[in-house]
């Protein structure tokens, strides 16, 4: 299946040449980024990969787009990460040099030292501290101007390194090409006709609230009525913000109360978030204390949000929500209708194409898709058809008017006797329970019956009952319910299923011994 609108022409340019290079249609002096130059230092080259190990942060932008002035790379990384992973991640992308923040230097340090990286590190904000440099201070040295290092081939030279969460095994390198990145942003002005620069009575145009972390990708694909519309931590607020001349209020974690001060304060209008912050909002008394009438639009991606859970949320607060799907390797949204310049096939286990209406897995094609992992040849011919496609691992439902939705990972399906039960599905009627805080659906082997059955872990008192009402007889939680004081999550916000299956079969091996 192809989009029926003409394509977009993407241009052979790099990352700066479009966002910086190109002309726009708002002023280049408006302020785009909201607080709540590293080559002068550094022999950086083409090719050369700068690591960011930081939470949210104003100056994050600058760095990204001044490694991409120099013709570098650069590996956003997960904060969270222990010396020891870091060390690893390092030493496989063969980093030159680090930008991160005081906070973290003592886990830097120790993988820097490990991993070989010699050159000093950058510190995001004024410091002091030894053997750094501030880049604070580094924007106000008077040097020459450094020259434009643009790329070879934006076709084949790398923007970002992204490694993947690992959830499912050992962490895996995307490799983002200039091309990808641009056929993103150029995707995305194509298919984002709610926002705008210069909207609103006074003209000022959207605001974002940035929570979601930059280090991720999460590729947030958004449903609109009408198209689709790709949103990222990285891509969206970071890239397409500047390139649409959309202000950015940047906020370093979520906390629900500085969240409600931040739309009251800005007047914020559009936010991309995970399904935990919506269920917040549905739930929590403590937004009822905040006008968030600004908000025109939430995009949640991530993890799967229920239809429940969204009409909660509209019915309490008359917040519009958009769902959302990506992946890394797409670098751009692709549903719940097709973007321009993409393809995709619900394609079953014997490689055939299923009709509509038929649920099997998604296969994706198209301008922004990824082309390999890092030093990893046999996991990319792994995911990839002999036609192109990219394998995505999700199973998906396609409608007769073209959209898709989207059920849950093929991994984590639910093997119930001749049944295949979405934990995602399971999940959105539980977190409708006015209780629930959290919920996590997994299945567990019922020696009995030779079959896995569905267990939930819910995070506050639920009814067993209640649920079983409300699904037919396959997706009842014959495991059981399972309470747990919080639902592991990833720092991207998904729920890390392996985590707690892991731990409940752990938890029911020790009860047997006993």
């Amino acid at each position: 299946m192809q989009d029926p609108v003409s394509a977009i022409n993407i241009p052979d340019v790099d990352v700066w040449q479009l966002l910086f290079e190109q002309p726009k249609e708002f002023s280049r002096h408006k302020n785009i980024y909201i607080n709540h130059a590293t080559s002068a230092a550094y022999s950086f080259e083409n090719g050369d990969v700068l690591a960011v190990f930081a939470s949210n942060s104003i100056e994050i932008p600058a760095v990204i787009w001044g490694t991409h002035y120099c013709g570098g790379t650069v590996f956003p990384m997960n904060p969270a990460y222990t010396a020891k992973e870091l060390t690893r991640q390092l030493l496989l992308s063969k980093t030159k040099a680090i930008c991160t923040q005081r906070n973290f230097l003592p886990t830097v340090r120790e993988a820097a030292l490990e991993a070989g990286v010699s050159q000093a590190m950058t510190l995001i904000g004024p410091d002091e501290s030894a053997g750094t440099n501030s880049l604070h201070d580094m924007l106000t040295l008077d040097v020459a101007p450094v020259p434009r290092l643009p790329v070879t081939s934006p076709e084949q030279d790398l923007a970002f390194l992204v490694f993947l969460s690992g959830t499912t095994g050992m962490p895996k390198a995307v490799k983002l090409t200039h091309r990808n990145v641009v056929s993103n942003i150029l995707m995305l002005k194509a298919a984002e006709t709610e926002i705008s620069h210069d909207s609103g009575s006074q003209r000022e145009g959207d605001r974002l609230l940035a929570l979601l972390p930059f280090f991720h990708i999460l590729d947030l694909s958004s449903l609109s009525e009408s198209r689709l519309i790709m949103l990222t931590g990285l891509m969206a607020v970071v890239h397409s913000s500047i390139y649409n001349g959309l202000q950015v209020v940047v906020m370093e974690h979520f906390r629900l109360k500085a969240f409600c001060q931040a739309v009251r304060h800005h007047r914020i209008t559009y936010i991309h978030v995970v399904p935990l912050i919506i269920l917040q909002l549905a739930k929590s008394t403590i937004a009822d204390r905040y006008d968030l009438s600004s908000i025109r639009m939430l995009v949640s991606a991530a993890a799967p949000l229920s239809t429940e859970l969204v009409h909660n949320l509209w019915e309490r607060r008359s917040i519009r929500v958009i769902q959302g799907y990506g992946l890394s390797e797409t670098c751009a949204g692709t549903h719940m209708q097709l973007l321009l310049n993409m393809q995709a096939r619900v394609v079953s286990a014997e490689g055939l194409d299923v009709p509509t209406g038929e649920q099997d897995e998604l296969w994706l094609k198209g301008a922004t898709v990824f082309s390999c992992y890092l030093n990893d040849p046999k996991s990319t011919s792994e995911c990839f058809s002999a036609d192109g496609f990219f394998m995505t691992g999700d199973i998906v439902v396609k409608d007769s008017d073209g959209y898709f939705n989207i059920l849950d990972r093929i991994k984590e399906l639910i093997k119930y006797k001749g049944f295949q039960v979405a934990p995602a599905e399971l999940e959105g009627i539980l977190m409708c329970h006015p209780l629930a805080a959290d919920v996590c659906v997994i299945g567990v082997d019922d020696e009995r019956q030779a079959t896995q059955v569905p267990m939930a872990c819910i995070s506050l008192d639920a009814i067993k009952r209640w649920y079983d009402a409300k699904v037919s007889n396959a997706k009842r939680l014959r495991g059981g319910i399972v309470m747990v004081d919080e639902i592991p999550k990833s720092a991207a916000g998904k729920t890390l299923h392996r985590v707690l299956e892991e731990c409940v079969l752990a938890s029911i091996k020790l009860k047997a011994k006993l």
